[in-house]
């Protein structure tokens, strides 16, 4: 099984789309709590989900049960937190939420992890990626 991430803060909309195409990703799931920033324009939820049927041909998912709360956002992103309490307090989340139950391992197989930040170093997507991998077994991470 292979979880592809992405973020778009710093992307032009053709070096994102075509990431997403030349990896042959399956289907683009969302973890952003909220998902009609104007960040970017192609990535407000209902734009971007037009965008990815038209131009890739895949599916848009929006699941912010893989999203940290508004309260842990703000705390690292407005408050200049910690990163590693972040990670930590949102591991803990994610676990609680027993995502690797509510979720169905097909409907990441092939499908990329949407968040906004540039990479993965310090972007929740990862953590999930990367807590599912630890949960399920087989699971390759490719960051886009």
């Amino acid at each position: 099984m292979k979880i592809y991430t992405i973020g778009f803060t710093k992307s032009t909309a053709e070096f994102f789309f075509t990431r997403l195409l030349k990896a042959h990703v399956k289907r683009l799931v969302d973890v952003r709590l909220n998902n009609v920033s104007q960040l970017a324009g192609f990535a407000k939820k209902d734009d971007l989900a037009y965008f990815l049927r038209s131009i890739c041909g895949i599916p848009y998912e929006h699941r912010p049960e893989l999203a940290p709360t508004q309260e842990m956002l703000d705390a690292f992103k407005k408050q200049k937190g910690d990163w590693n309490e972040y990670e930590r307090r949102f591991t803990d989340l994610i676990r609680k939420r027993r995502i690797e139950e509510i979720v169905p391992r097909e409907a990441l197989d092939a499908a990329s992890l949407l968040c906004s930040e540039d990479t993965p170093r310090h972007c929740h997507r990862r953590l999930v990626a990367e807590y599912l991998k630890s949960r399920w077994g087989d699971v390759e991470i490719v960051h886009l």
